[in-house]
């Protein structure tokens, strides 16, 4: 069962998970082919045949970019493409946006870079791609948009205005939800929870065996969005999750806000549910700190096991993923997920070219090269056991749940007003740390948040938004 929810999908928590790898930027030119005319193989021209590309290099590397960008001007000769990638590159984009001189094809991720984007929505500035989805695909008969996945098309993470119109385009997506030690659990015939009665019923089982239940990226509370947004959509539905996101100050005084919010403060208020010192905690030292076996679960997404390959772990460990436990039996464990983004700027110079290049991202060429170089999975059908032969036998499996039926929600915030002092997940996640030290009640941080979204429903009218 896929639920996909109308609301965009997010890339904050796929840009921690992908901070990791290679960390050196700037920009190269991919081999220069000696052809000078335009055309492509299948004898398309091009007025203009250079393409400037800007995308965010995390743990994903850069090295798929190189690479298909180098196949690209091989099928279409006289073409020269680019590549300008950093960790931080929303700061080098920035100022060419500003100046009117944006790149004609971005992938921005990272939490750190991600504003940019909400920055060229609302300002409508960025291109209509939906002729490219409603063009044939590489076998020239369906068109492209039935090889992406169910749902993706339709959300705000590609329709931004609502309107139907593709200005998004799906990369690669990850699955979140709560881990733990697949070795462990398998040798001591441990089963995995299906309900949060189930979940702190294990607090027992973790103490037995020397752990304590729950530890989280405690520097960095956006990580519990990953167990938050499916159990609000398992309590609520859809109508909460769009209460929630589209900031609507009741959602603070609601049943579904207590039941879900209430685990947060049991797991911070049960003895041996929080593992020691885990609010001090990078997410670094906290994922290695499950993995060395001092907690039985952890929130983390599909790039965990890539992105701590190299981290110490308690002897046999097995990561092993559970997606996020419900309140009610009858109802399906649920995982989140999320759907980087593709854009071409309004006023790039090479718009045509930059489509052709989307386009040929989506082949199953790439789909591969890009599971092979970057380990990461496109969002379109049967990426999963296109990708097989690149990804570990465990994120394979995560993937392949979701492929076959486990549910699955994404969604993010409404854009806020132009020029809004609030940040929607700042406001919401990290005064969460208070909760779990016990410094603050669920009651005040109620009355906080319902202030906030009131206050940023008062800007969005002003700004004629709403």
């Amino acid at each position: 069962m896929t639920i996909a929810a109308s609301i965009t999908a997010f890339s904050i928590l796929a840009g921690c998970g992908s901070n990791n790898g290679n960390s050196s930027g700037g920009s190269s030119t991919a081999n220069e082919p000696s052809t000078a005319n335009s055309s492509s193989e299948g004898g398309k021209q091009f007025e203009n045949t250079e393409l400037n590309v800007a995308v965010f290099q995390g743990g994903y590397g850069r090295e798929y970019w190189d690479t298909i960008a180098e196949d690209f001007m091989s099928d279409y000769p006289g073409t020269k493409i680019t590549i300008t990638a950093s960790p931080k590159i929303a700061e080098l984009v920035r100022p060419k946006i500003v100046a009117g001189n944006p790149p004609d094809f971005m992938y921005i991720a990272g939490s750190d870079n991600t504003p940019i984007l909400d920055g060229l929505i609302k300002d409508k500035a960025l291109t209509d791609l939906s002729d490219v989805f409603n063009s044939p695909g590489e076998d020239g008969g369906a068109p492209l948009k039935d090889k992406i996945l169910p749902g993706v098309l339709e959300s705000r993470s590609s329709s931004p205005y609502g309107d139907g119109k593709v200005y998004m385009a799906p990369y690669n997506y990850g699955v979140m939800g709560l881990w733990y030690n697949k070795a462990l659990f398998d040798q001591k015939g441990i089963a995995a929870p299906k309900t949060w009665d189930e979940f702190f019923a294990l607090n027992a089982t973790a103490q037995e065996n020397g752990r304590e239940l729950f530890t989280y990226q405690g520097l960095y509370p956006g990580y519990l969005e990953e167990m938050i947004v499916p159990t609000i959509y398992s309590v609520g539905g859809q109508e909460a999750l769009d209460q929630f996101y589209n900031f609507d100050p009741e959602f603070w005084k609601s049943d579904t806000f207590k039941q879900v919010w209430g685990v947060l403060e049991k797991i911070a208020n049960e003895d041996n549910a929080l593992m020691k010192g885990t609010i001090a905690l990078n997410h670094t030292q906290s994922q290695t700190a499950f993995m060395q076996g001092k907690s039985m679960f952890i929130p983390n997404g599909t790039w965990f096991e890539d992105e701590m390959k190299d981290a110490p772990r308690e002897d046999g460990f097995q990561f092993g993923f559970l997606g996020v436990p419900a309140f009610q039996a009858d109802k399906p464990v649920i995982a989140l997920t999320n759907v980087e983004q593709l854009v071409i700027p309004a006023k790039a110079k090479n718009p045509e070219l930059a489509k052709e290049f989307l386009k040929y991202l989506y082949s199953d060429k790439s789909v591969k090269l890009n599971a092979e170089k970057s380990k990461g999975v496109l969002a379109v059908k049967g990426a999963p056991d296109m990708a097989k032969a690149f990804i570990s036998e465990s994120t394979y499996n995560v993937y392949k749940a979701v492929d076959s039926g486990m549910g699955t929600v994404n969604g993010a915030f409404r854009s806020v007003a132009k020029g809004s002092k609030y940040n929607p997940s700042d406001e919401i996640y990290k005064p969460i740390s208070s909760i779990m030290n016990k410094q603050l009640s669920l009651d005040e941080y109620s009355d906080q948040l319902y202030k906030v979204y009131t206050n940023i429903q008062t800007e969005l009218k002003e700004n004629g938004d709403q």
